[in-house]
């Protein structure tokens, strides 16, 4: 007996273990959301499509699977592109479902239909950056697609995938059996692995070097190999510098974490990269703002210091830095493996006590360097104060957010980690209005754990939406708006080389345009606080952690930049010669 697409479809999605969807009606996907309607599988119901692709990223990246996105046609998808191409470029797993106008009305510019450059387009627009576009031209096509559309997201590197289906084909019959036969593949396919060769040749160099230094980034919390990783390290007793995206794969109160690297980077983080003879890279890009625009001088002076790289995509190796050995493999495998062979060649280690006792001075010294600021009674607040008082206060095991600003470059440079994968950083897109709801697919994908997003004022004003989400669904977050009324980073920038922050700051004759977001968060039935001094901020977080609600801090903040130690071309370019910078203000 043939049932509906949409009904199969819900129950071929609830077979693989699906227990959420992110998205938003529209008339061309309803034949889904009412199949949905007696499914085992909880429907996030948002207020706008970004809202559900960032949501879906934040949960992706804990739960480890493909998160799925539910999307109308037209401005519903493109609503939600800038959320799919932020996952896109952190290598985050997503299946993006969305609907289309009916196939028999391709060109007759139906309701809705992108057709400038083709006839039924609008799945090109998502082609740039996802790693696959299906449009389903026949239901019986569709089971197979499904299929095929989860085993891309998660395997390789990982990313977003597009499945655009006409509205008419969500509503045609057929034979159940074409999704049953999909559910009896294999859902975790087998890995590239390193060789015990390449193994032995990349210990021996590790063990040659005089100062060996890993570089991880993301690809190594992708793995889930962050265990591996600290075998090999406290084996070898190599130091570990690290990417934003790499934050927390190893502690940052572990022994040999360094912390990370580049324009945010600290000057002796970014010096041990530049001196050291051999680097390890894992799973990393060695992107522009963590390499210092590439510039030997500031961050890595590969090739005099000798490269090695491990990734899963073969694009990534060798793409901004030659290498002597690259590797694609599995990060978890391969550690494992580099593992074993280092304890067979070096049965009792290797011994760095002088790097440790060093990396240990350094981060006394640096903390005594931002004491006052963190203890300061400033009113708004010092961003150091902020995060200190957060960290105090938040369990090692808690999920953090970012967004862009002091709230992700201030993390990543003094915000410890101690969990790998708790904290969940808009990396390679840099997207603002990524944190508020990526903590909320966070706290769906782990309900029992704390989950605390830092964002700015013009990141939460992107989507101030996501509250009605948080309180229909009772998504218990906690949202830290660090408000310093301004999109203060580039207000810093655009002072230091135009004298000006026209365009930058949330002022009109000398007053604050910023609405209250204590008095919106309750608008929408959220608890919101307004931080009234300096004193007030930590007990407030503490009261918010025991409502177990959504709660929305409002935090005024001073505008004071993070310092920088690295470099970013665009200095350059503003400010040709004249060795400028935003922390110059």
């Amino acid at each position: 007996m043939k049932d509906l697409v949409s009904h199969q479809l819900v129950k071929y999605l609830e077979g693989r273990g699906i227990k959420h969807i992110f998205g938003l009606c529209g008339h061309t996907n309803i034949a889904v959301l009412a199949a949905l309607e007696k499914s085992s599988i909880r429907f996030i119901n948002v207020r706008h499509e970004q809202i559900a692709s960032h949501a879906a990223d934040g949960y992706a990246r804990i739960t480890g699977k493909a998160a799925v996105v539910l999307s109308h046609l037209g401005p519903g998808l493109t609503n939600a592109a800038t959320g799919v191409a932020n996952a896109a470029l952190d290598c985050i797993p997503m299946v993006v479902i969305a609907g289309d106008i009916p196939s028999h009305y391709y060109g007759k510019h139906p309701h809705q239909e992108v057709n400038l450059h083709a006839d039924g387009a609008q799945c090109e627009i998502y082609r740039p950056f996802v790693k696959r576009v299906w449009r389903v031209e026949r239901p019986e096509l569709f089971p197979e697609i499904m299929e095929k559309a989860f085993t891309l997201a998660e395997n390789g590197q990982p990313g977003p995938v597009l499945v655009d289906v006409p509205m008419d084909i969500f509503s045609k019959q057929i034979d159940p059996a074409l999704f049953e036969r999909q559910l009896k593949n294999a859902k975790a396919l087998r890995k590239p692995a390193m060789d015990a060769a390449t193994a032995e040749d990349i210990v021996s160099l590790l063990g040659q070097a005089k100062k060996p230094l890993l570089y991880v980034g993301g690809g190594v919390v992708l793995a889930g190999a962050a265990e591996e990783l600290k075998q090999l390290v406290d084996h070898l007793h190599i130091p570990v510098a690290h990417s934003l995206m790499g934050k927390g794969a190893l502690p940052d109160d572990h022994p040999l974490t360094l912390g990370m690297t580049g324009f945010w980077g600290t000057q002796y983080i970014n010096d041990s990269c530049r001196e050291a003879d051999l680097i390890l890279g894992l799973g990393t890009r060695f992107k522009e703002a963590d390499a210092s625009s590439w510039y030997p001088e500031f961050t890595f002076d590969i090739p005099r210091t000798r490269l090695i790289q491990i990734d899963i995509e073969p694009s990534e190796i060798g793409r901004n830095y030659p290498v002597e050995i690259g590797v694609v493999a599995d990060l978890k495998q391969s550690l494992s493996m580099l593992c074993g062979v280092a304890r067979q060649k070096f049965p009792n280690g290797i011994r760095r006590p002088k790097l440790i006792e060093e990396i240990a001075d350094v981060r006394k010294m640096f903390k005594a360097g931002n004491i006052e600021m963190e203890q300061s009674d400033s009113f708004p607040m010092m961003p150091e104060r902020i995060l200190a008082e957060v960290r105090e206060v938040l369990p090692r095991d808690a999920i953090i957010t970012t967004d862009v600003g002091w709230n992700k470059n201030g993390v990543g440079q003094q915000f410890p980690v101690y969990k790998p994968g708790s904290i969940l950083n808009p990396c390679g897109f840099a997207t603002m209005g990524f944190g508020g709801p990526a903590a909320m697919g966070a706290k769906l994908a782990e309900p029992n754990k704390i989950v605390v997003a830092l964002i700015g004022d013009g990141g939460f004003g992107q989507n101030p939406a996501q509250l009605a989400t948080a309180y229909h669904e009772e998504i218990a977050v906690i949202w830290v708006i660090m408000n310093n009324n301004a999109f203060g980073t580039i207000a810093g920038l655009e002072k230091a080389h135009f004298g000006t922050t026209f365009g930058t700051v949330f002022e009109k004759n000398g007053k604050s345009t910023s609405p209250n977001y204590a008095e919106i968060a309750k608008a929408y039935g959220v608890e919101g606080i307004r931080i009234q001094s300096a004193a007030d901020f930590k007990p407030a977080l503490i009261k918010a952690m025991e409502m177990n609600k959504p709660v929305v801090l409002d935090v005024p903040m001073i505008n004071n930049p993070v310092p920088t130690a690295g470099h970013w071309n665009i200095l350059d370019i503003y400010s040709p010669g004249q060795h400028i910078g935003h922390v110059s203000t």
